[in-house]
């Protein structure tokens, strides 16, 4: 059977046969038995008081039910719910954090249609489960679960600052003001829509917002991280310095410079680890970053004398790492990035503080930053109705690979994964000529497609 959690959570069709209120309410009751288990919980229940935890949600229509469904299976359990609304995916986890809750929820889908929804959860201290946590929780589900009744039984309160705690929290971030610098912000119709302009104009820019009315049903729809025309738009019409678009919980961005081209992850985090170096920030001359990360980025970081770890794919597997060596920065070329002395998880909203301070401290545009590292052409292709299953099992698919990588030699790279939040195989192919990457990642796409189909 496959495993419930993707990479980042559980995540799917909302009301469908997966994201359920059913389901809502028995991984929550199935996490407030696995995450309250242990001397702290005991301690604080020895006290006469219950553990706490952080919910929160981006605007979907259907995070209304589901977040309900999560905090009545939480207070059903004995755990008192701070209910903070509508807010980021990274607030949710930094308010974890900054209250010493026990746990926290965020109900998101992220960057996909408005139709989905997904459950993740936060450790105490605000980082994202361990697979072999979400493994317990998972086996949870079914099983008893806490039932206390009178007194024990916990309470749902709203959050009342939790929106002003992550904005204080996020100019605490900067070392110089944004004054003189027009940024156009792209919120997705998404959890920022309130939040990043707020910020950006706390800290002295000239703020041009689109995508921030959200109606439940608008989010990610044609703007935001996964569709940048609008931004590119409204950057050269505006004239503006800068573009920041967000994704529909804004644990990422991607930028836009004042000619309409795109800044990816893995720029901005060549920019970023440059400029900590450079200032003695990066901790052992170091980045964290994915398998997913473009070849150039690798190149500059050995030019500028830096380490790259790559990782799994996922924001948590960067941050793991970031742990478990002691390092600052770390993150994805989808634009989740990981500032670790200020944050958990990937930030969208703190990315692009960072980006936009660089500029003003070096007193150059986001394209003479960007010209750090050379992007080789990358090519994706996500290859849908197929068993994702077999992909590392399948010889016609590994002989497949063996002779791309042999054409491609030390110029280019081939690889092949099964999507963590989608039904899909992803098949990735980078060359130093666009050409070359297109004709082998077709290639490659059909080979899954033929060798690993299932039947509809």
């Amino acid at each position: 059977m496959p495993r419930l959690f993707g990479t980042d959570g559980v995540r799917g069709l909302a009301n469908g046969e997966l994201i359920t209120a059913d389901l809502a309410l028995g991984l929550a009751q199935a996490a407030a038995f696995v995450l309250t288990r242990g001397r702290h919980a005991d301690e604080l229940r020895v006290q006469g008081k219950r553990p706490r935890a952080v919910l929160a949600r981006d605007p979907r229509v259907s995070g209304e039910f589901i977040a309900a469904a999560v905090a009545a299976g939480l207070a059903s359990s004995g755990i008192d719910v701070l209910d903070a609304g509508v807010i980021p995916t990274p607030a949710a986890a930094f308010l974890v954090a900054d209250i010493e809750a026990d746990f926290g929820v965020m109900v998101s889908a992220s960057h996909n249609p408005a139709a989905d929804n997904g459950i993740k959860f936060f450790a105490i201290g605000g980082t994202k489960l361990p697979d072999e946590v979400e493994d317990r929780i998972e086996a949870a589900l079914g099983q008893p679960k806490m039932t206390p009744t009178g007194g024990g039984v916990g309470r749902i309160s709203r959050f009342a600052d939790a929106e002003d705690r992550y904005v204080v929290h996020l100019i605490s971030t900067l070392d110089v003001r944004l004054d003189g610098l027009h940024v156009v912000i792209d919120a997705a119709h998404g959890a920022a829509a309130g939040v990043s302009p707020e910020v950006f104009a706390l800290a002295g820019a000239k703020v041009t917002v689109i995508g921030a009315s959200p109606d439940g049903l608008n989010i990610n729809d044609g703007v935001g991280s996964t569709h940048l025309d609008a931004l590119r738009a409204e950057v050269l019409a505006q004239r503006a310095d800068l573009g920041i678009a967000h994704d529909g919980d804004a644990d990422r961005c991607l930028a836009v410079d004042a000619d309409g081209n795109v800044i990816d992850g893995d720029q901005m985090m060549a920019i970023l680890a440059v400029s900590l170096k450079q200032r003695g920030l990066l901790a052992k001359d170091t980045l964290v970053a994915t398998v997913m990360s473009n070849l150039g980025l690798k190149i500059a970081m050995q030019e500028h004398g830096i380490r790259l770890i790559q990782t799994s794919v996922g924001d948590r597997y960067v941050l793991e790492e970031l742990d478990g060596q002691r390092l600052t920065l770390g993150g994805e070329q989808s634009g989740h990035i990981i500032f670790r002395e200020n944050a958990t998880t990937g930030d969208g909203i703190l990315t692009g503080l960072q980006i936009a301070a660089e500029m003003v401290r070096t007193g150059k545009t986001v394209a003479e930053l960007a010209t750090v590292m050379r992007v080789y052409p990358q090519v994706l292709v996500n290859v849908r109705d197929v068993d994702q299953h077999a992909l590392g099992s399948d010889a016609g698919v590994a002989d497949a690979v063996r002779a791309a990588e042999q054409r491609l030699g030390d110029t280019g790279r081939v690889l092949l994964r099964p999507s963590g939040t989608e039904p899909l195989v992803r098949v990735m192919v980078e060359a130093s000529d666009q050409a070359a990457a297109e004709s082998i990642a077709a290639e490659l796409a059909d080979v899954v497609r033929n060798r690993l189909a299932v039947a509809r």
